[in-house]
């Protein structure tokens, strides 16, 4: 029998291949270009080698720039990679059988090219939020057939619902200005994996998360860059900066989907540090 560190090294290697693969549908999504489409410099137009495109092996070697010409690769194509090898990593030890990793693990690469997306563009593709969705129901049916537990399904159903109406409302009386309801969309298949044990946690996490993420990007920028805003933001990131919110969405997805982290048993524990 191999060891376990063989199959570990082979999903590494798996997620890193796919990882290379989303960088692909990250940079085509809804431009009219096929994914069948060779590789080549977004500076000079020319087509990659075979050798070039080893997924972050590659990126190393050429030290983050064009061998023609010396143009900088972006490092969002080495950081999908490792994000999506992550991932794969985190399927491949929190799940049970090959059925629920490969669903897992294709739910997670569906996730990052949303994260990614949202970034650049500040939208989350109808595409993510439906495969999404679809991802989280097969897993859902899947855990039921394996295990012939019916609360299983109505704690997805709760979680979906609760997820979907805080965000939509967020959205709705807002007026579009604080949430995009491409993020409730997106906390529909979240949300129906997190059940009714963990919606609660994921809600909350996500929004401190934001917040951590944006005091920490002012209070950075003024410290050390003194420059602008990150990914298609421009001018300066303050308190009122439009900010991708799925990254965060789904960083909290992840916290109490697959380390079980609970808001609630965080704040009781701080309560009995800060008072006791």
């Amino acid at each position: 029998m191999l060891p376990a560190y063989f199959w570990l090294m082979v999903v590494v290697v798996f997620g890193l291949i796919i990882g290379s693969f989303l960088n692909v549908v990250i940079y085509r999504l809804h431009t009219g270009r096929s994914l069948n489409d060779r590789s080549h410099c977004l500076s000079c137009g020319r087509q990659l080698e075979w050798y070039e495109l080893f997924p972050v092996v590659s990126y190393l070697a050429l030290r983050g720039r064009c061998r023609t010409c010396r143009s900088f690769i972006p490092y969002r194509y080495a950081l999908v990679e490792i994000l999506t090898a992550m991932a794969f990593v985190v399927s491949y030890l929190q799940t049970v059988d090959v059925i629920h990793f490969l669903l897992s693990a294709s739910l997670l690469s569906v996730l990052i090219v949303g994260l990614a997306y949202d970034f650049y563009h500040m939208i989350i593709p109808d595409e993510v939020s439906y495969g999404a969705a679809s991802l989280a129901i097969a897993i859902v049916l899947w855990d039921f057939l394996t295990t012939g537990d019916l609360s299983g399904l109505a704690s997805a159903l709760i979680g979906t619902a609760v997820a979907f109406l805080v965000y939509a409302s967020l959205w709705y009386f807002s007026k579009g200005r604080a949430f995009g309801f491409g993020d409730a969309k997106l906390a529909v298949s979240l949300g129906m994996l997190a059940g009714t044990s963990g919606v609660f946690s994921l809600i909350v996490l996500s929004f401190w998360i934001g917040a951590l993420v944006s005091v920490f990007l002012i209070l950075w920028q003024r410290t050390v860059l003194n420059i602008g805003g990150i990914g298609a933001m421009s001018g300066r990131v303050t308190i009122k900066s439009e900010v991708p919110f799925a990254p965060f969405l789904i960083a909290a997805f992840v916290l109490v989907h697959f380390f079980h982290v609970d808001v609630l048993v965080f704040i009781e524990a701080l309560y009995e540090i800060v008072y006791l």
